[in-house]
């Protein structure tokens, strides 16, 4: 039997449609008392002094938190530096600097949040100012590169991109850019601060739980098992969660002093700079190419702002290192300092905005080519990665882009732009190809059968929203082989079994290995001591002469030679005298070190553009994607037409606006911040290419959580191009771009 693949509903979707589901700030927790974060309304400068004698008169406050009466950190952490990507340099009032406009300087408690929050809003904060740096401009002027770009080199280069550019007939050199963009998720950071003693437990809304774990434990100095990360429900996170920031280890701070639990959850404005934003870009690209499309040569450099406090560099240039055949290519990646917050990973951070760069630059060779921009991008195919000069595990592009043109319609665009037309409007056509690197990291589970024949599998990871409930449930129940129903599966606690964080879409690549495993160990365990039971008809059995039959009566174990000599699961268990329980560890090997592993896909775009209004539509998306094996299909055609939701977000929506004089975000809520509503989303057609990938991991699964954005940006862009004859080179493509 097999369930892995097929549409069964959500396991969780009755505890969330119910209020059962518990998000971090709502966990009851006895003797809570509520917390809020003040930050600093400067970007750069020191606090001289916080008055707090107004604070202080509000009834119900219980402390006034700020970097003159902060508790000391040990001398290690006091700044709460931990290595990146993990962590982040944190602000935990251990000092007067401000680096940004919103970062934390203090905190204030009460018995109630009405009366934390007017106590904060009572403060008055004397600074010291110091010049800042707002304008992205001026900040590249001082540009250096990161030491490296997540694993890889911050620079590449193969052949001679020179010599090459030479030797091409039609050259292009363009400059995209991209905006500070926040995540926004529904839920905004919260946690939960409790100490018994020297034990410390954070309910807290993160992607990364043994992340929480560690970081804070080490911040504190204390063992790591006196951590406890609870959070069985993230509402959104975006990579926004992936780390620890500030407002954590404060809220643990401050209930250490007021002994008491302390809730601190922050306000939408304070989603903008204090947990992190995807940076702005600016990105040149250069193509030459020989009349019949051929690549000659390839050039990316990237800049992006990172922070004072520390280096953060959107890795964009890493999809053009990868994606066509070019022989002589150079990367570079560069940072310019700026008083803004840290930024972080952020919904495929560099895929999304690279693929915006390097794919609007592919559509507009194709145009000077007079080519088809399908046609240029299966004419550098590439069946290796030209960057790692590995072959792919699997790619299953060429289907995609077939399966995707035909479903769009792709053969019956006129190329001319501003030659299709509908109901008065300006109808364009545009795509582009997707890909995201499929990752994975060690991960662990456990799994015990229960007298009733029922089984629980535990890991220490997170449920985005996405499904990870559900698929996990799905491959333990095929690997013990049981009904779903019998099978429950717990994630959402840092005592759980290990598990990495949940970004790089790295989850069920990693973690349902780690199921998988577990689940054949426990059914290795129960055919043992079925075989050592005089009493089980299985009595000395080998585990190769076993098969298992999942009925609804309950699991049971057969002997394959004579199939009547068969015993509950539960039976055995139970004539144990206790639950049978084992852990299991799943980790990658020297896989990549023999392939290049990506998913790869293809979007195809239909935009309609009002030519006096300039306002733009997108009535439909096809997007085919090569992802290896699906784990469900219900959950994750959901997640990729959230994906093009995100690239329609970033292609037409999306934009943080910085107050050039005091670098604060001026639309910092949601009703200034615009993403995509319900009327913006339109016909999303998402195909699925039946892929066997053998390398990746066990089960043949690459992460889908990034893919559906890559690509969108650009493809939309190409097909406003196609619609207007303008080409728009700086996201968000907003009305008076196109006018």
């Amino acid at each position: 039997m097999t369930t892995i693949g097929t549409p069964i509903n959500r396991v969780d979707a009755w505890a969330k449609v119910s209020g059962a589901a518990l998000y971090s700030a709502e966990h009851p927790v006895e003797g809570l008392v509520h917390a809020v974060l003040v930050t600093s309304t400067i970007p750069a400068g020191r606090v001289l002094r916080i008055d707090d004698s107004a604070a202080r008169e509000v009834p119900g406050v219980l402390l006034v938190m700020t970097p003159q009466n902060a508790p000391r950190l040990p001398q290690e952490t006091k700044d709460g530096k931990i290595q990146p990507p993990i962590g982040r340099r944190l602000t935990l009032l251990q000092e007067d600097e401000v680096y940004y406009n919103n970062q934390p300087i203090a905190v204030v408690v009460a018995d109630t949040y009405e009366r934390a929050r007017e106590a904060g809003a009572r403060l008055v904060v004397e600074y010291e100012r110091k010049p800042a740096v707002l304008d992205f401009e001026q900040a590249k002027q001082s540009t250096y590169p990161p030491e490296k770009v997540l694993t890889e080199d911050a620079d590449t280069q193969r052949g001679d991109v020179d010599t090459g550019m030479q030797a091409a007939g039609t050259r292009l050199d363009a400059t995209y850019t991209t905006p500070v963009e926040n995540h926004n998720p529904l839920e905004t950071h919260a946690t939960i601060a409790q100490w018994d003693g020297d034990r410390l437990t954070l309910h807290d809304s993160t992607q990364y739980m043994k992340g929480v774990q560690r970081i804070v434990s080490s911040i504190f100095g204390i063992p790591p098992e006196n951590v406890t990360a609870i959070c069985p429900y993230v509402g959104g996170g975006f990579g926004s969660k992936g780390s620890v920031w500030s407002h954590v280890v404060l809220a643990a701070m401050a209930a250490k002093q007021v002994g008491r639990p302390v809730k601190l959850s922050l306000d939408r404005n304070q989603m903008f700079g204090p947990v992190g934003q995807r940076p702005v870009t600016d990105q040149r690209m250069q193509l030459g190419a020989m009349d019949d499309g051929r690549l000659m040569a390839s050039r990316h450099d990237t800049v992006a702002y990172t922070s004072v406090l520390e280096n953060w560099i959107e890795p964009c240039g890493l999809v053009t290192r990868m994606m066509y055949e070019s022989p002589n290519q150079a990367t570079t990646h560069r940072l310019a300092r700026m008083n803004l917050g840290t930024p972080t990973f952020m919904r495929a951070p560099g895929e999304a905005s690279g693929s915006f760069a390097l794919e609007s630059a592919m559509d507009e060779l194709a145009h000077e080519l007079h080519m088809d921009p399908l046609e240029l991008r299966l004419k550098n195919y590439t069946e290796r990665d030209p960057g790692k000069e590995l072959p792919w595990s699997s790619k299953s592009l060429r289907q995609c882009y077939e399966i995707g043109a035909e479903r769009f319609g792709w053969r019956d665009r006129d190329p001319q732009p501003r030659s299709m037309r509908r109901d008065g409007k300006l109808v364009g056509w545009g795509m582009a190809t997707a890909t995201y690197p499929t990752n994975r990291s060690p991960a662990e589970c456990s799994a015990t059968l229960h007298p009733d024949g029922s089984a629980l599998f535990r890991s220490g990871t997170q449920d985005l929203g996405t499904g990870t409930y559900t698929v996990m449930t799905q491959v333990a129940a095929d690997a013990l082989g049981m009904p779903v129903e019998r099978v429950r599966f717990e994630l959402g606690n840092s005592q759980m079994p290990e598990a990495p964080v949940s970004g790089g879409s790295t989850t069920v690549a990693s973690v349902a290995p780690a199921v998988q495993a577990a689940g054949h160990a426990l059914r290795l365990k129960l055919i043992g001591i079925a075989a050592a039971d005089e009493a089980s008809p299985l009595f000395g059995a080998t585990p190769d002469q076993v098969g298992v039959d999942g009925g609804a009566d309950g699991a049971e174990l057969y002997l394959i030679g004579d199939t009547a000599r068969r015993e509950r699961m539960a039976d055995i268990v139970a004539r144990h005298g206790a639950p049978v329980e084992v852990t299991a560890k799943a980790e990658p090997g020297d896989e990549k070190q023999k392939y290049s592993m990506h998913a790869f896909g293809a979007v195809f775009v239909e935009v309609e553009v009002d030519e006096d209004l300039g306002e733009i539509r997108v009535p439909r998306v096809v997007g085919a994607y090569g992802v290896g094996k699906l784990m469900n299909e219900k959950t994750g055609y959901s997640q990729l037409m959230g994906g093009i939701v995100w690239g329609i977000s970033l292609a037409l929506f999306e934009e943080t606006l910085i107050d050039g004089r005091e670098g604060r975000a001026v639309n910092g809520n949601l009703a200034e911040y615009h993403v995509p509503t319900n009327a913006d989303v339109r016909d999303i057609d998402v195909q699925i290419v039946d892929e066997d990938d053998p390398h990746v991991n066990p089960l043949g699964a690459k992460g889908i959580g990034e893919i559906g954005i890559t690509g969108v940006g650009a493809a939309i862009a190409n097909a406003v191009f196609h619609a207007t004859g303008k080409r728009v080179r700086d996201l968000p493509i907003t009305l008076d771009k196109v006018l």
